[in-house]
């Protein structure tokens, strides 16, 4: 899963830096990284000496955080089901899950996953996205609204990027929060290229072209844009992510 497929190159290095502060990594530090994806985060906790462990479904991601740290344990395996513990290298003083509760199946089972997966009074440490209003990425849909079937209304408990919500999942874990802290990660592209590719592949950027064709999409991006726009000509974008750290039992 990881996080460098949700934005620019680079963008989450000041979210890696914040959730090793708030872990505490350093050297020696046993940390297990669900949903590792390529290997981002756990190319910088190995920069601090820790001993990583990464578990993800995607081989080939695998492959890629692999090279990224070799010297690091990667796995193939269901962050809802972790199997045997000792058999992942752990227990672990610290369970990381990046941007991932928000893409699985069953965010609790996953927590309760990275419970057992932790020494007793150890760290689970989670990010996520900030609430829509509070990440400048929302332009991206509102530039692409009018072409977009409507957005239906939101019903059942709210969603996991709200703190209250993301607070109740983790104690039914069986954790103690900590704290919840507010990082800001600026997403900056160079140039019209960066941004527009990107956002035109995606799913809503298809969906948009199909109705309207590409001309109309880029000028409706590039105007909605625009007061993100650099004096280097690119665009800062600022979005708000959500680092949780919580206790296991002792």
């Amino acid at each position: 899963m990881g996080t460098a497929d949700e934005g620019p190159a680079g963008w989450a290095r000041p979210l890696h830096a914040a959730v090793l502060d708030a872990a505490d990594v350093t050297v020696g530090t046993a940390l297990l990284d669900l949903g590792c994806g390529t290997g981002e985060f756990a190319r910088a906790a190995a920069d601090r000496g820790a001993r990583v462990t990464g578990l993800d479904l995607d081989p080939a991601a695998l492959a890629v955080a692999a090279a990224a740290v070799p010297k690091g344990r990667f796995v193939s395996g269901d962050v809802h089901d972790l199997g045997a513990i000792a058999a992942l290298g752990g227990p672990f003083g610290v369970v990381s899950a990046l941007q991932l509760l928000t893409h699985v199946t069953n965010p609790l089972t996953v927590l309760r996953e990275a419970r057992r997966a932790a020494v007793p009074g150890g760290t689970v440490v989670a990010t996520v996205w900030g609430r829509e209003e509070e990440c400048d990425v929302r332009v991206f849909g509102e530039a692409l609204a009018a072409w977009l079937p409507p957005r239906r209304p939101p019903s059942g408990p709210p969603p996991l990027t709200h703190p209250g919500r993301l607070r109740r999942v983790v104690w039914l874990a069986g954790l103690a929060v900590a704290g919840i802290d507010e990082v800001r990660c600026p997403f900056t592209y160079p140039d019209d290229r960066a941004v527009l590719g990107p956002l035109l592949a995606s799913g809503i950027g298809r969906a948009a072209v199909a109705r309207a064709g590409p001309a109309a999409v880029r000028r409706a991006v590039r105007d909605r844009l625009d007061p993100y726009r650099t004096t280097e000509g690119g665009y800062r974008l600022v979005n708000v992510f959500r680092l949780l750290v919580a206790r296991c039992p002792d």
